[in-house]
């Protein structure tokens, strides 16, 4: 085996990669050459690991230093810095957002501090392309151990044991799930990872499958092995085209080491594992639409029962779960029901995975122990809010959760709590919003994605989502009346009761969650016709103080419809008939004498 003196960790998430990671590994391999290093020196390009905001990151082990927004043209200074002279080049570690202090290694990055990978653990450490890594670290050691030292039913007791609810939304109990598939009658059965992950701002599965796809496919080998089944898919959508090459790619390696196929390691179990790549469709998440699209038919759902573990992939019995369910099941096969359980509350256990995006210092993926706080996530992880400024609330669970407000920001992280306050876990996006987000304009943003991605088969879904949709934009346009909140709410509560399938009923969240919480800014658009963040464009109205205007002329020049005039040095005035309130004059008055009401 090649002993190196040192490892330099090259992040290949997507986001690092849309900055520039691989021309920093090109630079890297060169530079290496160029110093004759690169019998001394790895390169390892990695997965995501998580802080996308200061991509491309960069990590040299041992002492483990973390570079953050490193270029090409920094690499020689890289090289000749830390890994001849061994001398940290601090210009590129990383600074906190608020007291400026560099800090060199990764571990003391508050960022990463308060988490817990559990699902993430070889995210952004290992070579996701390269088997023997994974194994390394004592993957499909797990799946060794199920085979010879436990039965099926021993396997379904530790899941279910270790508490592990389903990741993907609904929360329901991964090893109950496993038993019902396994208990349900019929030779051929199927097991299937949801991987069609389609929220905005949500990219959870995307990064494991690209960080860590071995610990997908050793996860659904042992959940086969557990309800008694040889045929599994992963369904992930062709937007995700680095997640299906490495995919491909792992389970290729895993083939040829006997780890998938026939008789595995010679168990006399089998297991074959398919990729279906999806066009990208939300409603695609949701089992039957789902297995609907493998199928080769239209995605789109039916209703339930039978449900899938008694009549699903092709009538037989299936089994789905999403790509961080199936991540987490090989360490707690490993390390043991109660470890797992000993993480979380007491209903919620384990960690969760989170995208945190939005007015937030410091963006990525975080994963942390349930029961942890939103206070904690966006202030202490998160870094707290962008230039700073109030921070107003979090969109959690995607278009399907709801907007919990500041007052619950110490709301605890777990499925009964988000419940409570209006929102729900959802896959595990987290989008912040600071006082500059007009409650009424996301609502709408929402709404008009989940309105867009319905499949129409039912009525409730198709045209009730649409009808509000009209409601919210004509609120925005401050043409709303004030019926308009009490129609919102009663076709909420109809399309969420009565819609067909899971985005039908999530579908009115955001806006019912909103008009809980922020009523007082739809009443605002409605009664007096103002938009309090600032946002509706029909709303505004943009005027000069005269007793701040010098008369510069900054203004007059770059309004693009000549809508402002006024002499040199003399305070000048907006035309509210010409002015189209584009915005431009009050970006460029340097005086904040352009006042934006």
């Amino acid at each position: 085996m090649q002993l190196v003196r040192a490892h330099v960790l090259v992040c290949g998430g997507t986001g690092c990669t849309s900055s520039g990671s691989k021309q920093v590994q090109e630079a890297l391999t060169k530079e290496l050459e160029k110093h004759k290093l690169e019998q001394e020196v790895k390169i390892v390009e990695t997965g995501c690991h998580g802080f996308c905001e200061m991509g491309p990151l960069v990590i040299v082990y041992p002492e483990g230093t973390f570079y953050v927004r490193v270029t090409p043209e920094d690499v020689p200074e890289l090289v000749e810095e830390h890994l001849l002279k061994g001398r940290i080049v601090t210009r590129l570690l990383y600074k906190a957002p608020v007291t400026e202090e560099q800090i060199p290694t990764y571990k003391e990055v508050t960022f990463y501090k308060k988490q817990l990978r559990v699902a993430l653990r070889n995210c952004g450490s290992i070579n996701p392309e390269n088997i023997q890594e994974y194994i390394a670290r004592g993957g499909y050691e797990a799946l060794e151990k199920v085979l010879f030292e436990m039965t099926p039913e021993q396997v379904i007791d530790e899941i279910k044991r270790s508490g592990l609810r389903g990741r993907g939304g609904g929360g329901f109990p991964t090893g109950l799930k496993w038993e019902f598939c396994r208990r349900s009658p019929g030779d051929l059965k199927y097991i299937i990872c949801n991987a069609d992950e389609g929220d905005p701002g949500a990219f959870m599965d995307r990064s494991v499958l690209e960080g860590d796809p071995h610990s997908v496919i050793e996860g659904m080998a042992i959940g086969a092995y557990a309800i008694g089944c040889r045929e599994g898919y992963i369904y992930v959508r062709a937007e995700y085209p680095l997640a299906i090459k490495r995919l491909k790619i792992a389970i290729a390696q895993a083939e040829e080491l006997g780890l998938l196929g026939e008789n595995i390691l010679g168990s006399g179990f089998s297991f074959d594992l398919h990729i279906k790549e999806g066009a990208g469709a939300f409603v695609c998440g949701e089992e039957t639409a789902l297995m609907a699209s493998i199928e080769g038919r239209r995605g789109m759902p039916r209703v339930r029962p039978p449900f899938p573990a008694q009549r699903g992939l092709w009538g037989k019995p299936s089994n789905i779960n999403n790509v961080e369910t199936f991540a987490n099941v090989p360490v707690i096969i490993m390390r043991g029901a109660e470890w797992f359980a000993s993480m979380g509350t007491e209903k919620s256990k384990g960690t969760k995975v989170f995208a945190l995006t939005g007015k937030v210092n410091n963006t990525g993926l975080v994963e942390v122990p349930m029961g942890i706080t939103l206070r904690e996530i966006i202030f202490e992880i998160g870094g707290g809010i962008v230039g700073g400024k109030q921070f107003k609330g979090v969109q959690i669970g995607g278009p399907s959760g709801g907007c919990i407000p500041n007052e619950l920001i110490d709301t605890p992280i777990d499925y009964e709590s988000l419940i409570a306050a209006g929102a729900m876990m959802g896959s595990g996006g987290l989008v912040v919003m600071d006082e500059t987000t007009c409650m009424v304009d996301l609502a709408r943003f929402f709404l008009n994605f989940t309105q867009a991605e319905s499949c129409g088969k039912c009525t409730p879904c198709r045209e009730g989502t649409k009808r509000m949709l009209e409601i919210l934009t004509r609120i925005c346009e401050g043409k709303g009346v004030p019926e308009d909140i009490e129609t919102l709410e009663r076709l909420g509560r109809v399309v969420k009761g009565t819609a067909l399938c899971g985005l039908g009923n999530t579908a009115p969240n955001p806006v019912l969650s909103t008009l809980r919480y922020f009523r007082h800014e739809y009443e605002a658009h409605i009664y007096d016709k103002r938009c309090p963040a600032h946002v509706c464009t029909a709303l505004l109205v943009y005027t000069i103080d005269e007793e701040k205007c010098i008369g510069c002329g900054r203004c007059l020049k770059a309004c693009p419809v000549g809508a402002i005039s006024g002499e040199k040095k003399e305070p000048h005035k907006i035309d509210p008939e010409k002015c189209i309130k584009c915005g431009t004059c009050f970006e460029k008055c340097r005086q904040d004498a352009i006042l934006r009401l």
